[in-house]
């Protein structure tokens, strides 16, 4: 899951359990009855939740000007009338009584003799898997390198995925790479991006980007100031982003506007124009006056070409991002994260503000753990609406992921089939399901994938629903083996399936063993949890088979014991190897914990590939 869970005590109903599927259904704002717990007890939506989330979502509407039809690559489902289906690339292929069986994959246009158009995707069967591969979960942002400016960036992960690809490693999973709201404070947390379809400036390696020796007085002068700001162990993103912000202009000045607006895609100028607008009024789009409050206004259209410079700028700034990740990603397969949602007021929520349910955050029920519930404060998209625009933002999102991704790991992969939401006016306890129309949502996944031959994982920890498991099993998308979870050996774990020992919201093998993970929790100001840390222990000490061992043989066993499972991908901790004992977010607090400000020293990652390599086993 990700940085918004209530505790780390949740970890107990975060394990892979299967929530049964209700069998009474949801109402026609898509809004269900109610849902089982983990321990199987029926909740009742709320009646007053029902209603303000049906004012939030709005009525639906009673017909489809265009209606929708998934089907597999090579079946030959009946049509209802003859027609002929106009293919993404303009061709025309004539239909009579059922689908050509040879229709390739795609999004096209299915139009019946009658005058009514379908919009038809073709979907594969299944996706790539990846193969049998090792790799890290990395923090991008603790990468700190020798010549980075106080933060890890996309030149780190270069750098470690060429060293581990040359010890044998196939992977390297990078944590979300989105785009934050471009006014300081900036958002540490890489779960709430401003974009999910843009990258983050702090990521640049200034020093290589084009032009930068035009600018050469200044950049040195900056660099210097940013390779001490680490050196408390902690990232400021402020100050990174305040050296960086002040250099690339410097370096863009010198170049003489090297991006013409009239060359960039919709998408690309929108978001820089929300990033110009952002600045200029210092904030996101609740900063925003009326007259630039959607991107279609044509007062936005006019203020675009009085600041063209601003904006192409930031567009400038995407397109060095772009060329860096595509040289992080040479050599070795670079699993991208995308997080669940966005911030309410960043850029993609400016954009697609029309399909967004209005007041309405994404959360979580309450448990057993935390009877508050959660609320993520992130805006739902109405389902209605998202598949009526051709899931056309969806579409942009895996797109710009699958640029240069071998494969995409989709956080809370559930969401995909339903979301809990929080009503405005309403706290978490009084939130409800929200249904999508049943895994569309995944096969367009599948098919963008399919279209650059890349592989889906799916983050299906906590309360999953068996249609969810089962469909993602059908389409070769692997779930996680997480061992501070799993009651059955490595040995018998799923070969579709990524492994791991721990995640970057749950206890490092040094946090438990040395017991500094409860006290940072209790540091922090939550209910101190003993039993639970005592319950990880044991179940630490059955996974390496002994009960007293310094904390470098705890980590050399764990690990190898992660390296004896049969999952297809088994992804090492750059915390654990190095026995650091403080995880990267902890659950249920945000400035209480440095979360998302840990930096690991370079030290650390010029001794990461000796510790795993199929020849070694951690020796």
């Amino acid at each position: 899951m990700t940085a918004q869970a209530s505790s780390w005590v949740r970890a107990s109903s975060w394990g892979r359990q299967t929530e049964r599927v209700n069998a009474d259904g949801w109402d026609e704002w898509r809004i269900t009855d109610g849902y089982h717990d983990v321990a199987g007890v029926w909740h009742e939506t709320d009646p007053e939740a029902r209603a303000s989330l049906r004012k939030a979502l709005g009525d639906p509407p009673e017909d489809e000007e265009i209606s929708t039809w998934f089907v597999r690559a090579g079946e030959q489902p009946e049509v209802w009338s003859p027609g002929l289906v106009e293919l993404e690339d303009g061709a025309e292929v004539p239909v009579v009584e059922r689908l050509p069986g040879d229709l390739p994959l795609g999004v096209h246009l299915l139009h019946s003799s009658g005058g009514h158009t379908t919009r038809l995707f073709v979907v594969p069967t299944r996706v790539r898997r990846l193969a049998r591969s090792w790799g890290w979960a990395l923090q991008t942002h603790s990468a700190v390198g020798e010549e980075s400016w106080g933060i890890g960036d996309l030149s780190d992960v270069r750098r470690i995925g060429e060293r581990s690809a040359a010890c044998g490693a196939g992977v390297l999973a990078s944590s979300p790479l989105g785009a934050p709201i471009p006014v300081p404070p900036i958002e540490p947390s890489p779960y709430s991006p401003s974009s999910r379809r843009h990258w983050n400036l702090l990521y640049l390696r200034v020093d290589e980007v084009r032009g930068a020796e035009l600018a050469a007085e200044a950049v040195e002068v900056a660099a210097t100031a940013g390779r001490g700001l680490a050196e408390d162990g902690r990232i400021h993103h402020d100050a990174v982003w305040q050296l960086k912000r002040q250099a690339l202009q410097d370096i863009f000045d010198a170049l003489g506007q090297p991006v013409r607006l009239e060359d960039l895609t919709r998408s690309s100028l929108d978001h820089a124009t929300f990033d110009a607008l952002a600045e200029h009024h210092g904030g996101g789009r609740n900063r925003f006056p009326t007259e630039h409050g959607h991107p279609d206004l044509p007062s936005v259209e006019a203020w675009r070409r009085q600041h063209a410079g601003e904006v192409a700028f930031w567009a400038w700034i995407q397109q060095e991002l772009t060329d860096q990740l595509a040289r992080a990603a040479t050599g070795i397969d670079l699993i991208v994260d995308l997080p669940v949602g966005f911030h309410p007021d960043g850029a993609d929520a400016w954009r697609d503000q029309d399909l967004l349910a209005v007041g309405c955050r994404i959360g979580a029920p309450p448990d057993e753990f935390n009877n508050e519930g959660q609320d993520w404060g992130l805006p739902p998209y109405v389902p209605w609406r998202l598949r009526a625009d051709g899931y056309r933002t969806w579409i942009e999102t895996l797109r710009s992921a699958f640029q240069h991704a071998a494969a995409i790991r989709i956080d809370h992969v559930v969401g995909l089939s339903r979301l809990y939401c929080v009503p405005p006016g309403l706290d978490a306890r009084h939130g409800a399901y929200l249904r999508q129309y049943g895994l569309e949502l995944l096969d367009v996944a599948c098919l963008e994938a399919a279209r650059v031959g890349a592989a889906l994982i799916g983050e299906d920890l906590g309360t999953v629903e068996a249609a969810v498991r089962s469909g993602m099993s059908e389409r070769s998308v692997p779930g996680y083996r997480i061992a501070w979870f799993e009651t059955t050996p490595p040995e018998s774990w799923p070969e579709c399936s990524v492994g791991m020992l721990t995640t970057h919201d749950l206890p490092t093998i040094a946090g438990i063993w040395t017991g500094i993970d409860e006290v940072d929790r209790i540091a922090a100001g939550l209910k101190p949890a003993p039993e639970e840390a005592d319950s990880l222990r044991q179940r630490l000490q059955s996974w390496i088979g002994t009960e007293e061992a310094s904390l470098s043989d705890v980590i050399g066993a764990a690990n190898r014991r992660l390296w004896e499972s049969s999952a297809d991908v088994v992804l090492f901790t750059p915390e654990d190897a190095v026995g650091d004992p403080h995880r990267p977010n902890l659950p249920g607090t945000q400035d209480e914990n440095p979360n998302w400000r840990r930096a690991l020293p370079d030290s650390s990652f010029a001794r990461l590939p000796p510790l795993v390599t199929p020849a070694s086993h951690f020796l």
